[in-house]
């Protein structure tokens, strides 16, 4: 059997592997690069509009990224960092649209506010004492708080209906939040790199086994679906962006910095209106507080999306338990994850998320009129026959080595790489996509690291995003200039 060889495959056809190629490929056109996919089309899984929330995550209206310690006081740290590193998706975004790489923004990101509410005297003085503190930041610096009822029926009309002036509610707003249609963004994106003779997709095929080499590539063994057919290549460096799949093919590496990793999947389901009217009343994102013990992709949204270019309207997510990994996966996933070296990590992480267990076996096994009273806590009038339920993607949470409890369950991204920089993977979930540029780039620094320095890939990344290598949370002045660009050339203002 023949050996093709390649300076770089990917594995998955997410916006992962997408937005890591079409950097690779700024940075070198002439860097041959081939794209698998299990799948017959990419960007299905947990990349496709109707498996994620869309929201171009930024820490304006997330409240889990501003955690409270038992003193009562609020962390913005995180809220920070995920904003900085959003601004850096925008930049890139915003280049490749200049470039005519990517087509007019209202394909796949379009203007939506974002916002906070709260209810309860408690709640409305905690959303304050947030405001205050995230406001008093540059990054933060256009957010809007208000308690007062016309206020809050000009922000939100659909949400305000039949609420009366004694009800203790409260929001916080900025006007520029984003949706993003990260399905179509990875599909653009593809179809541009298809566009260089560097570049090769393959769908509906799957990785079968991988081994490193003497000379430090890795030998891939890949099996065409359709036509059953095996095929042989040798990579100099590998990324493993297969979402829930990546644990698996990490283990199957060998590398040493896989071991003690797990991973605790979670399903989603979406309530979606099916009115047109109730629709047309709503324009923003309105995330609330997550229910004590619930995961951090389960914080209560009622989302206005735009999706294939038309407009929904959808609340959720509903998490559930379930042991695939992928939405088209195996019930076996989960069983099949476990390895002699991460045994310790997720006994130590079942024993200390048992509540978590419980919640997401309660929330699966909800009726449609439950779930439908907790929309009118967002929406008072809502009516069970407006809205149906669809399932949303699987999110599968890191469980890692923990020296004091065994095993930790995380709910974020984590990058594991290889000590000699020829293979990475990416686990977990939330913020997920929308840090997807920043990700990359890390791994960009972890395994291209000698590259990176030279004075050509240094400018060609400072070309595509001008902060690159400076810190938007620090330096006032630069990110007053990249935000103002970026919300003029992706039409945000």
């Amino acid at each position: 059997m023949t050996v093709k060889k390649v300076d770089v495959l990917l594995v998955g056809g997410g916006v992962m592997s997408a937005t890591l190629a079409t950097l690779l490929n700024e940075l070198d056109p002439l860097m041959r690069m081939m794209m698998v996919e299990r799948l017959p089309s990419i960007a299905t899984e947990s990349t496709d509009a109707w498996n994620n929330a869309g929201t171009g995550h930024a820490g304006y209206c997330e409240l889990n990224y501003t955690p409270t310690d038992d003193a009562g006081n609020i962390s913005i740290n995180r809220a920070l960092a995920i904003n900085a590193s959003f601004e850096v998706s925008l930049q890139l975004w915003a280049s490749l649209v200049e470039k005519s790489a990517l087509p007019a923004p209202a394909k796949f990101i379009n203007k939506t506010p974002h916002l906070s509410f709260v209810w309860g005297e408690d709640n409305v003085e905690f959303l304050r004492k947030r405001h205050s503190l995230l406001q008093a930041h540059p990054l933060f610096k256009d957010m809007e708080f208000s308690d007062d009822m016309a206020q809050l029926t000009e922000w939100m009309p659909l949400m305000m209906q039949q609420r009366t002036n004694d009800e203790k509610v409260a929001a916080t707003r900025v006007s520029y939040g984003s949706d993003v249609d990260f399905g179509s963004l990875t599909r653009e994106l593809v179809k541009h790199l298809q566009q260089t003779p560097s570049f090769q997709l393959n769908v509906s095929t799957e990785v079968t086994g991988l081994k490193q080499l003497d000379n430090g590539h890795w030998l891939v063994n890949i099996k065409d679906l359709t036509t059953k057919k095996h095929q042989k290549i040798e990579a100099g460096f590998v990324f493993l962006g297969a979402g829930g799949g990546a644990l698996k093919l990490l283990q199957k590496s060998g590398i040493p910095e896989s071991q003690g990793y797990g991973g605790f999947p979670v399903s989603g389901q979406w309530l979606v209106c099916n009115n047109p009217e109730v629709i047309k009343q709503h324009n923003s994102k309105v995330y609330g507080k997550a229910a004590i013990g619930a995961p951090p992709m389960s914080v209560p949204h009622l989302d206005t999306r735009i999706i294939n270019g038309k407009p929904a309207l959808l609340f959720g997510p509903y998490a559930g338990f379930t042991t695939k990994f992928l939405k088209k996966g195996s019930y076996l996933d989960l069983f099949k994850s476990v390895k002699p070296s991460n045994l310790k990590s997720l006994l130590g992480a079942g024993r200390h998320n048992m509540d978590l267990t419980r919640y997401l076996i309660g929330e699966a096994l909800q009726k449609h009129s439950s779930r439908v009273t907790t929309l009118r806590e967002f929406y008072p009038l809502a009516t069970d026959a407006d809205w149906h339920l669809e399932s949303a993607g699987k999110r599968v949470q890191i469980i890692k080595k923990c020296d004091e409890k065994g095993g930790k369950l995380e709910f974020g991204t984590e990058i594991v790489a290889a000590k000699d920089g020829s293979i990475a993977g990416l686990l977990g979930a939330s913020p997920g996509a929308s840090v997807s540029v920043q990700a990359m780039i890390n791994v960009i620094e972890r395994c291209f690291a000698d590259k990176i320095k030279t004075e050509q890939w240094h400018s060609r990344i400072k070309a595509l995003i001008p902060s690159y290598g400076e810190s938007l949370i620090d330096d006032s002045q630069l990110l007053a200039q990249v935000r103002n660009r970026t919300l003029q050339v992706l039409n945000l203002r």
